[in-house]
């Protein structure tokens, strides 16, 4: 059975404990508000909450009328919840409105009275009061006042010389008639007496509401037990009578009363401060959005069951709107595809914007109403920005629309976010009402963002402005070629990789388009992996740098340092010698541009640099390529560049294990191991090295089988990258373990090795450093002792057994190797759980099935055992 007064449990409610919970907390303080856009569940919330009967104390509901709330039905309301919830009060009801006369030479020493609906007379007896003109709350218009009379007005102020606000108490120092002190007023129907000619004065219907509130307020003040207020679609405008005397009520009858608003705005009961007192529980759109278990119970509602994914998505899709998750699973019913459904639902839906519109954007003013269509084009927008978007005008209305439209989120620094849906109607309706409008809408958009420096934000609206000429320079300006070339973990619109030259005779060549607009389309084949195309438009940036006015030396610059980075990406993997010329090139420009700017793009210190340091280690200067790759290492990280780091880690161990300090080879080494995703279609040069530096800290170990595994993958490695230095080192640790395995690793063995006395691959200033390397791993072969390699039917072969070639005992399953993949990522069970979508036992049992069959016990040997095995 519902509580007194609290409306009926809906049968279609999904239950949200989580959120309840937080009610029963929050309802402990003062003041709880719930506060979200129209469909979010707030008061279904609300409704689930008091259903749960874990309140303090009587809950009293009221259903209010939004902004339309008038004082004269809203305290009745009140009063009538409070009944209803067995709340013991006195009688509160305000007294009816009187016509009565003050005599100006008497003073009336009358007492306020709060008695039935009708009022009372002196007997207690029910008496009807004469009924005052509606109009103007008053006099009727055409009748003036009697001379010397005072009225009454609507917000229960006076009118007349010497008269004071009645519906509140006089400042400290307010004075009565004739100078007397005024310690508050006395009342009679909300009028205080004062010296002035005797005059019907009919009072308005709210004038007692100041003396209900107070009485109200001290009735509550002295329970001892708690009152629970629920105000539901509480929105009346700060300043007005009902929001006054809210506040009023709540700032004395607490600790008793304890208020829950449930509103669309934020309610004006001054927030702020009992934010600041730690007095305010807040739920808002953000802890309105169903999660996906929520979204999943309200498909099963409506008998529709998809896998998890599915559901995210959809969660995703519509925000975690309530409303929207309704009316996709009306949809979804009985629908024979409904993961296809969830693929193609958007905003865009007919039913969403059905209802968006109906109950949203139609009854906003005119003013709001074009702020919310213009600023649509915007995913982030700020109070300058939406002036930029919609013109002053209606940028005026912006902290209006804000406080008012809980669609709009703020996320910090005076920045917000449309719901997503909500911001997909807008879309709509832009495009239906004004289409001509939208290009120009983003092209403010592009404008002002590409001058506060949002590149990415600013591209994605220049493209849609069809302004590709302006997005480019954009890009080339901002030196943010790398982003297009993937160099760093931020991209920028997939339109500049996907798009296609515009066609037709009014269309613009690149000619026209100018440079900047050759090396976007170059940076975007090659990170495509279409050289050719690459190579074309890089050609042609080059002529149109050329036929660039000569006083333009910044727009020169930052062309050419475009075009020497997207050379330097082009050749890092297969032309060292091209790559580290272009790569000078870009040093060189450096200098002449922003240091500022410069700095915000470690991505292209991260390339140069590296790309110097490998040619600085093949030409024999360690020193130098330690630092170019050490300080490339530093900003590749910054970048979150996963490739161009492991390619300085690659060649640092490659550095390292020349050097013969095989522990730091190592290290290295174990830091680059973990995959990365490639920044284009061309093979990774640093996996040859990392592969050779592996076998020969292997061979160190003693560990023949892992060396020849890692010295056949550098081989399919340089295949496909050609490099004559790292094969050399292959070539180098090939014949140090052919040397170890025979038993013929003396000193003077390094005389007869051709890699380390002729010349060829290995520069004149490694020599002495790969000989000192290569001692040392003879000396380690000579103390562990390595037994011979075997030779087919001789004596004394050793027992096969002795060989690590084990197999597992048997293949792995499909899940099992998925389990290990995961695992040699470095995941904990809980993060390859959720990636795998299976519970974290489940997991534990694919692991102890992975280690029976590789013969470990650990996961570092797992991982290693199969390596072992290449079966990672």
């Amino acid at each position: 059975m519902s509580p007194p007064g609290v409306p009926p449990l809906p049968t279609w409610l999904v239950p949200r404990p989580r959120l309840t919970d937080r009610l029963s907390q929050g309802v402990l303080g003062p003041l709880t508000v719930v506060v979200g856009p129209v469909g979010a569940g707030k008061s279904a919330l609300a409704v689930e909450w008091a259903h749960t009967r874990r309140a303090p104390g009587p809950v009293a509901w009221v259903t209010c009328d939004g902004a339309e709330e008038q004082p004269d039905v809203f305290w009745p309301r009140v009063l009538t919840a409070l009944r209803e919830a067995s709340v013991e009060l006195p009688s509160l009801t305000p007294p009816p409105p009187t016509t009565f006369t003050v005599p100006d030479t008497q003073a009336q020493d009358t007492t306020g009275h709060y008695g039935s609906d009708q009022g009372a007379g002196e007997n207690g007896r029910e008496q009807e009061a004469p009924q005052a003109p509606r109009e103007g709350r008053g006099e009727p218009r055409d009748q003036p006042p009697p001379t010397g009379a005072r009225r009454t007005t609507a917000n229960g102020t006076t009118r007349g010389a010497g008269l004071r606000d009645t519906a509140r108490s006089g400042p400290s120092g307010d004075t009565g008639p004739h100078g007397a002190p005024f310690d508050g007023p006395t009342l009679t129907d909300g009028v205080a007496p004062h010296d002035f000619p005797a005059a019907p004065v009919p009072p308005a219907p709210a004038a007692g509401e100041p003396l209900l509130v107070a009485a109200l307020a001290a009735g509550l003040a002295a329970r001892e037990e708690p009152v629970v207020l629920v105000l539901d679609d509480f929105q009346p405008e700060s300043g007005s009578p009902v929001a006054e005397g809210m506040i009023r009520l709540l700032r004395h009858a607490t600790p008793a009363l304890r208020l829950v608003v449930v509103s669309r705005r934020d309610p004006p009961l001054h927030l702020h401060r009992y934010r600041l007192a730690g007095d305010l529980t807040e739920l808002r759109t953000g802890d309105l959005a169903f999660d996906d278990r929520e979204t999943a119970a309200l498909l099963a509602q409506h008998g529709v069951e998809v896998p998890r994914p599915v559901v995210k998505t959809l969660r995703e899709r519509a925000d975690g709107w309530a409303a929207g998750l309704r009316l996709a699973a009306m949809s979804m019913q009985g629908h024979p595809h409904p993961e296809r459904f969830v693929a193609r639902f958007a905003g865009e839906d007919e039913a969403i914007v059905s209802y968006l519109v109906e109950e949203v954007l139609d009854g906003q003013p005119p003013a709001m109403r074009r702020l919310l269509l213009t600023t649509s084009v915007l995913d982030h927008l700020n109070a300058e920005l939406a002036t930029q978007v919609a013109g002053q005008e209606a940028g005026r209305h912006f902290a209006t629309l804000v406080a008012q439209s809980s669609f709009l989120q703020h996320i910090g620094h005076g920045w917000y976010r449309c719901h997503r849906m909500f911001a997909d109607v807008l879309r709509v309706r832009l495009r239906h009402e004004a289409p001509d409008l939208v290009p120009d809408l983003h092209g403010r958009a592009a404008e002002w963002l590409g001058e506060h420096g949002l590149l990415a934000e600013a591209v994605r609206h220049a493209l849609a402005a069809d302004d590709r000429r302006y997005a480019d320079r954009l890009v080339v300006h901002q030196l943010a070629i790398g982003q297009v070339l993937a160099l760093t973990s931020t991209r920028l619109p997939g339109e500049l990789l996907t798009r296609t030259p515009p066609s037709g005779p009014a269309a613009a060549s690149p000619e026209a388009l100018g440079p900047e607009s050759a090396l976007v389309t170059s940076a975007s084949a090659l990170a495509r992996g279409d050289g050719p195309a690459c190579t074309d438009s890089l050609a042609l940036a080059d002529r149109l740098i050329e036929e660039l006015p000569r006083g333009g030396s910044d727009r020169i610059a930052r062309c050419r340092l475009a075009h020497s980075v997207i050379r330097t990406a082009r050749d890092r993997p297969r032309h060292l010698t091209a790559a580290r010329s272009a790569a000078a090139d870009a040093e060189r420009l450096f200098s002449r541009l922003p240091r500022g700017l410069l700095e915000d793009r470690p991505e292209l210190v991260a390339l140069t640099l590296s790309v110097r340091g490998r040619a600085e280690l093949r030409e024999g200067d360690l020193k130098a390529a330690e630092a170019s790759l050490t300080t490339a290492l530093k900003a590749s990280s910054a970048a979150e560049n996963g490739v161009l780091r492991r390619d300085c880690l690659s060649e640092l161990a490659l550095l390292e294990v020349l050097r013969g300090r095989f522990r730091a080879a190592e290290q290295f080494a174990g830091h680059a191991r973990h995959p990365v995703p490639q920044a284009s279609s061309e093979p990774d040069p640093s996996l040859a090295a990392l592969h050779v530096v592996r076998a020969w800290i292997a061979l160190t170990r003693l560990d023949a089988a892992r060396a020849r595994s890692e010295l056949s993958r550098a081989r399919a490695t340089l295949r496909q990258v050609p490099d004559p230095f790292v094969t050399g080192v292959g070539s180098l640790v090939t014949k140090l373990m052919t040397a170890v395995e025979t038993g013929t690793a003396r000193p003077e063995t390094l005389d007869a090795i051709p890699d380390i006395t002729a010349d060829g691959w290995l520069a004149e200033g490694l020599r002495q450093s790969v000989r000192h390397a290569c001692a040392a791993s003879l000396d380690e072969a000579r103390a562990r002792r390595l037994p011979a390699r075997p030779v087919p039917g001789a004596r004394g072969t050793p027992d096969a057994r002795q060989r690590d070639d084990r197999a597992p005992v048997e293949s792995l399953s499909a899940r099992e190797h998925d389990v290990l993949r995961h695992l040699a990522q470095m995941m904990t069970t809980e993060e390859i759980a959720d990636e795998l979508y299976v519970s974290v036992n489940t997991v534990k049992t694919h692991l102890k099935s992975v280690y029976r069959k590789l013969a470990v016990t650990r996961r570092s040997a797992a991982v290693r055992r199969a390596r072992e095995l290449e079966l990672l």
